[in-house]
């Protein structure tokens, strides 16, 4: 089988799979990184770690072959849970750090980010999804929207919470909160009313999602190497977060997943609408 064949081969169901699976073993490396700024000061913070390490492992055998993944449901749906339930203490842990106990907008903003943990939440609810939900059925693709919806939501507040920290010292720093809005915007237009020609759209404003995501990790890049009397690791460390404008990236990726597969909804049922007609003309003739 050629690339080209094995390219055309690929569905947004495989699709989906390999994006839960990726984005596990990444978030390891992000947090690796975000937990090195207190040098791991609790020792719970090295589990989001090793499980990043862990789950990917269990999740590579039954992407990578058929036969095992009719085998490894059980593995699936435990690392399904094993993530939602990192995410989940995740949260009320970064919140509990110094939100819970005073309870102002000062501490929501400068405390560890609550809402970064729920990545997990929301990998694990796509790999939950694609075990509980026949992808070739109506409701895949929208459920796989409806995820990329919440992680724009998520994405919305991690940015205004972030550049809110140097009280958005360049205007600039406006731009990803105004794209994540009308990202947002338009996921929730496209998972309630998914036309045709709207979901191209949407795929467009994601282009620009995107685009807005590769040039904000260049800009934080750029602005860690400004400080040359810095070591190298402590300017990756303690500086901009290099990868949190990635997801901007990541979340219009997600959300391309499940409008490809709404495509295939909406011509699926064309053409049988199509073939109905058809059998109708032919009978009335």
């Amino acid at each position: 089988m050629t690339l080209r064949e094995r390219l055309g081969a690929v569905t947004p169901f495989f699709a989906a799979r390999a994006f839960a699976l990726g984005n596990l073993a990444f978030l390891g490396v992000d947090i690796l990184l975000a937990h090195a700024a207190n040098d791991f000061a609790l020792a719970v913070e090295w589990l989001p770690v090793v499980f990043s390490v862990v789950a990917p492992l269990l999740l590579l055998p039954g992407l990578v072959s058929g036969r095992l993944w009719a085998r490894t449901r059980a593995v699936d749906v435990a690392v399904a849970l094993g993530s939602i339930g990192v995410g989940v203490a995740g949260m009320i842990l970064h919140l509990h750090s110094a939100f819970f106990e005073r309870q102002s907008l000062h501490d929501l903003v400068y405390t560890a980010p609550f809402v970064a943990p729920l990545s997990y939440v929301g990998l694990g609810l796509l790999v939950l999804l694609n075990r509980m939900e026949e992808p070739t059925g109506p409701a895949w693709a929208s459920w796989v929207v409806m995820l990329a919806l919440g992680g724009s939501v998520g994405n919305l507040g991690l940015s205004l919470l972030d550049h809110a920290q140097n009280g958005f010292f360049s205007a600039m720093e406006w731009v990803p909160v105004v794209t994540a809005a009308f990202g947002t915007s338009f996921l929730l237009v496209a998972m309630l009313r998914p036309a045709r020609g709207f979901l191209w759209l949407t795929l467009g404003m994601m282009g620009v999602q995107s685009a807005v995501g590769v040039l904000g990790f260049a800009l934080h890049v750029l602005a860690n190497l400004r400080h040359t009397h810095a070591p190298l690791r402590d300017q990756v460390i303690y500086g901009a977060p290099i990868f949190a404008p990635l997801l901007f990236a990541d979340i219009s990726v997600l959300a391309a997943i499940g409008m490809w597969g709404l495509m295939r909804n909406v011509a699926h049922a064309q053409g049988s609408l199509g073939v109905g007609s058809l059998a109708h003309a032919s009978k009335e003739g």
